[in-house]
C-alpha cells in the first residue's frame, strides 16, 4: 500500500518550522542536517509551519519516498508540537493518531 505509516518503527517530530513550501528533497535534507541521519524506512518524519494548522509527513518506502499533507479544517484548530529539541518527548501511536 502507498503511504502505509503504520509500518514505522520511529516516529521523529522535527524541532522547529518547516517551509510549507519545502518538497521530498528539502524535507530529507532538513532530516540530514538536524538528526544527522538519511531519512530510512523504519521512521516517519513530522514538519509542522509556523501556522501550526498543517503538517506534513515524510516516509521512506523501500522503492520511493511518500509524502502526505494533511490541513485542519477547525478556523482555530492547532496542532501542539515541540518548539525546540529540549521539549521533544517519544509520542505513542495512538498520540500520533
Amino acid at each position: 500500500m502507498i503511504g502505509d505509516i503504520s509500518l514505522a518503527a520511529n516516529i521523529y517530530i522535527v524541532t522547529g518550522y518547516a517551509d510549507m513550501r519545502k518538497s521530498i528533497d528539502g524535507l530529507c535534507a532538513i532530516v540530514v542536517e538536524q538528526l544527522k541521519e538519511e531519512p530510512n524506512g523504519h521512521s516517519i518524519y513530522l514538519f509542522c509551519g509556523k501556522r501550526c494548522d498543517r503538517i506534513k509527513v515524510l516516509l521512506r518506502e523501500s522503492d520511493s519516498f511518500v509524502l502526505l499533507y494533511k490541513r485542519l479544517d477547525v478556523v482555530q484548530g492547532r496542532y501542539r508540537r515541540p518548539r525546540n529539541k529540549s521539549e521533544v518527548k517519544s509520542i505513542t501511536w495512538q498520540q500520533f493518531d
